[in-house]
């Protein structure tokens, strides 16, 4: 459930930077991707594609596929459930209306699992200024998730999700640009997992468990500055720092370096590092002292206290087109990032000892993804 979330959120995101282009129509391209996420106890893999065309230079339309093949036996999980497979599969389509110097952007979403359904619709302003130097950004997402449990045919609620986006970017000089974004994001309904549970300390000594209990809204809001700069010997150099903060109790920060380096005429080299910390939620406890210690429980650990840093590599081939009755050109790319996750106050209570002195737990993954683009 908690991965479904995040990534619809991931996806807006993308949408959103897509509009980073501004009065220029994204170009004509067939994308297929295969992704895969290997990492505590997740395996997540499976394909996606991407086809988007243009009409009298003034619009554009795409449509995405997108598939999840999950195996879940993550801590939670095993710990509080049994391991399990299911599919997710989502599909969007949108539209790309340039008039002047101005593109507006409409999409809609939709994806389904066993036990959760979600929509989301989302518009998008991009405006040029003062000789095309800087860009204003506007955006507005809307979603409906629908939420069950498997195995429990009395259980099903709903949460609404609203997501407001502004941002601004400027040419400073000839190698450096520039741009600052803010977003505020509202919550309401059901908005943890179903599944999950929270521990507490009993009478004989140990522990026992109890359903999670969160509060049915959620706002929260995040601001991002970043400098893209070109170095001198033909490359790229990307920077970014975000803070973010919700009702929930939540601090956190992250910052991001990546370098995009030519290698000759047709290969490409990319680096990047990225740093995300981030202090628990007000109601989250790894042990809590007895059952309903208090209004809202949790114990989701990405609600906890912890750090988080991602190394990785990327390495990309073009192709120009053989004649003219072909593809313009083509691209294989191949990414491959390394998570670490260290976790300052999540137990493994898979390990037996003393309830409270289990330790502390942290998990690395990898996440590897192979796409494949023509530009026709």
């Amino acid at each position: 459930m908690q991965l479904t979330r995040c990534s619809w959120w991931l996806l807006v995101g993308l949408f959103w930077s897509q509009s980073l282009l501004a009065a220029v129509l994204p170009e004509d391209r067939f994308d297929f991707m295969v992704h895969k996420y290997d990492g505590g106890g997740m395996e997540i893999e499976g394909p996606s594609v991407l086809v988007r065309k243009s009409f009298a230079d003034k619009v554009a339309v795409s449509a995405n596929y997108y598939v999840d093949e999950v195996s879940a036996a993550s801590i939670d999980v095993v710990t509080s459930a049994s391991p399990y497979t299911e599919k997710r599969t989502e599909k969007s389509v949108g539209v790309d209306y340039l008039h002047g110097k101005s593109i507006y952007s409409l999409s809609y979403g939709s994806s389904k699992e066993n036990d959760f359904e979600a929509s989301s619709a989302h518009f998008d302003l991009s405006q040029d200024f003062f000789g095309d130097l800087t860009t204003l950004r506007l955006g507005y997402s809307m979603g409906k998730d629908e939420v069950f449990r498997t195995g429990d045919t009395s259980f099903a609620d709903e949460a609404d999700r609203q997501h407001f986006r502004i941002g601004l970017s400027q040419v400073l000089t000839r190698d450096m640009v520039a741009s600052l974004s803010h977003e505020l994001i509202t919550d309401e309904g059901f908005l943890n997992n179903p599944y999950r549970s929270v521990r507490y300390l009993n009478s004989g000594g140990g522990y026992s468990f109890q359903p999670e209990r969160y509060p049915r809204t959620r706002t929260s809001e995040a601001t991002t500055l970043a400098v893209s700069y070109y170095l001198p010997w033909r490359a790229g150099l990307h920077g970014e720092y975000r803070m973010y903060d919700d009702s929930w109790g939540i601090d956190a920060n992250s910052w991001q370096l990546k370098l995009i380096q030519p290698l000759g005429t047709r290969w490409t080299l990319e680096t990047r590092y990225r740093r995300y910390s981030q202090g628990q939620a007000d109601f989250y406890s790894d042990l809590f002292p007895f059952q309903d210690a208090s209004n809202f429980l949790a114990r989701d650990k990405e609600l906890s206290d912890f750090e988080s840093t991602v190394l990785g590599v990327g390495v990309g081939i073009q192709f120009n087109r053989a004649d003219r009755y072909t593809f313009n050109r083509a691209g294989l790319h191949l990414w491959v990032d390394r998570f670490q996750f260290d976790y300052n106050n999540f137990r493994d209570i898979r390990v037996q000892t003393l309830p409270g002195e289990e330790p502390l737990y942290s998990f690395d993954a990898t996440v590897t993804r192979l796409l494949f683009t023509v530009w026709y």
